[in-house]
């Protein structure tokens, strides 16, 4: 035995010392290249995503900016926003605070979107035009939110070292193919604040392929609405569950992807393809995604005394 021990740091030592070597090397010839990128010219970006849910509806229009940019992107001004339903209703959004948030108002109790209607955004700019459509699905009752008892072994850089992981029940539809935007709810709004952190369903797992159609919610999908901290007692938290087209499940799982693509070996960052076309096919490129959905929402304040035990 002693003997294998005295190969093994042999080994070891060789390994290390060979380590030096290459390193000493990479590091004799390092040279500072300095790149020229060109910056091309700047794209419409669409960010609306409009829902069933009472109250004003927007839609954000910008101007893209090269990657290396620290400035806030510029606003689309003075556009001519409408989206219309397959009935030919006429939803009319307008900039009225000139800051690119274009908002369709409403009154009292009115909705924008109802479920199985479609929806066609259009976006005049100056000489370009451009349009999206979308279909909003149907979406299942949020059952309950549980929250259980977690003390982790380290205090962590966020959030208390004791605290409580918070989970939603749901049960996706008999049928396969719907999918679904999962968002947590703090305070009595939706946030999604980290592209990393989007959590999307495919009926009630990950993907297509997987026998869950018609099935609770798998548990990773349920716990996601407690993303990079604990919660702690006395907090307000919930969850939205949205219904989204697969073309939108596809588009926000690349989002997700492109924000937690890094490494040494990571693939160059591109854009994620729109659903927003311009109606010259020899114009411009937008950028974003026009998207609608049906929302179920439930939330809940965090009571110690009713926490499931720390397994």
């Amino acid at each position: 035995m002693k003997y294998l021990n005295k190969i093994s740091i042999l080994k070891n030592t060789g390994l290390v010392s060979l380590a030096f070597i290459l390193l000493a090397g990479l590091t004799g010839c390092e040279d500072v290249i300095d790149l020229e990128t060109t910056t091309g010219p700047p794209q419409l970006v669409v960010d609306g995503w409009i829902t069933n849910q009472p109250g004003p509806q927007t839609i954000n229009l910008s101007w893209s900016a090269s990657y290396f940019s620290n400035t806030t992107p510029k606003p689309v001004l003075a556009a001519e926003v409408t989206v219309t339903d397959n009935l030919g209703t006429v939803y009319q959004f307008k900039d009225l605070a000139g800051n690119g948030k274009y908002v369709w108002a409403g009154t009292g109790k009115d909705t924008l979107g109802r479920i199985g209607r479609t929806y066609t955004l259009k976006v005049k700019n100056q000489a370009d035009v451009f349009t999206a459509v979308n279909q909003i699905k149907r979406v299942p009752t949020v059952d309950s939110i549980v929250y259980q008892k977690e003390t982790l072994p380290f205090k962590p850089d966020k959030g208390p070292k004791e605290g409580f992981i918070v989970s939603f029940y749901a049960r996706d539809f008999v049928g396969e193919g719907d999918t679904y935007w999962i968002k947590p709810v703090i305070r009595g709004k939706a946030v999604v604040d980290k592209a990393p952190f989007i959590s999307t369903a495919y009926d009630a797992a990950f993907n297509a392929g997987a026998p869950s159609d018609g099935l609770i919610f798998i548990q990773p999908l349920r716990q996601s609405i407690t993303t990079d901290s604990l919660y702690s007692a006395g907090a307000s938290v919930g969850v939205e569950l949205h219904s989204i087209t697969q073309e939108a499940f596809a588009f926000l799982n690349q989002v997700r992807e492109q924000a937690a693509n890094g490494g040494l070996f990571a693939t160059p960052i591109t854009n994620v393809k729109s659903n927003v076309v311009n109606a010259n096919p020899a114009g411009e490129k937008a950028l974003g995604y026009f998207g609608a959905s049906a929302v179920s929402k439930l939330e809940t304040v965090i009571d110690p005394k009713k926490a499931r035990p720390e397994e």
